[in-house]
């Protein structure tokens, strides 16, 4: 293994995201000897109620925590922070709650590179994170992160509605065809979140998405991103 170049860490709202987002890209760069660390905000079960309820789905809390880890693990992710901030209601929580958890981990991981969501995603969860990533973020001079680029999610980033100034537009793309397979393997571990195809969180759907943002820059299968910020002193 090679002595590591620099630190991701991948903010996610939700388990599955991280893999959805840039799973191929976290293990491309975990077997390049980069530090990878995952930090899951959301516990992704209790929208499924119509109240929340932790103690009636805590047999599917643990066992998506447990999905979590294997997931991450697959990519070569080094350490996984996982908490249990609401299912698609981060817009109901202080938005400096989620800030000091973003800046807590970032304290003990030090990251040059952050991936997280785009900030028109249709999941509103996706768009809180988003924006406490760029507030615990600020380009202070004593802050670590140079870099931050925003995934696509599916089922999400592509369901926006027909806005311009909400839309994903990637400008980096990063190939992923010797890690495509990893990251379809990371993807199944989450049995309650994929779906069966034509669904676009499907297996094939996430392949179909690699394909088409390969054909985009000249590769077989890529990740694409818009670049947000980067400082090069």
């Amino acid at each position: 293994m090679k002595k590591n170049k620099s630190t991701i860490l991948v903010i996610a709202a939700h388990p599955d995201d991280e893999v959805l987002g840039c799973g191929g890209t976290m293990a491309r760069f975990a077997d390049e000897g980069w530090g990878v660390f995952s930090l899951i905000l959301g516990e992704g079960i209790t929208a499924r109620d119509s109240k929340k309820n932790m103690k009636k789905r805590k047999k599917e809390l643990d066992s998506l925590k447990a999905q979590v880890y294997t997931a991450n693990k697959i990519l070569g992710v080094k350490e996984i922070f996982a908490y249990d901030f609401p299912d698609n209601q981060f817009d109901s929580v202080p938005i400096l709650r989620i800030i000091k958890k973003i800046e807590e981990v970032k304290k003990k991981v030090l990251p040059s590179v952050i991936y997280t969501h785009h900030f028109g995603d249709l999941n509103v969860d996706h768009r809180v994170t988003y924006e406490a990533v760029m507030t615990a973020c600020r380009p202070l001079k004593q802050e670590s992160v140079r870099e931050i680029y925003s995934f696509e999610v599916l089922s999400s980033t592509e369901w926006t509605g027909p806005r311009r100034d909400m839309c994903f537009v990637p400008s980096r793309f990063i190939n992923i065809s010797d890690t495509i397979d990893r990251k379809i393997k990371a993807l199944k571990c989450y049995t309650s979140e994929i779906r069966p195809y034509p669904h676009p969180r499907s297996a094939q759907g996430v392949m179909l998405l690699a394909k088409n943002r390969g054909l985009e820059a000249g590769l077989k299968y890529a990740e694409a991103f818009a670049n947000i910020r980067q400082i090069i002193t």
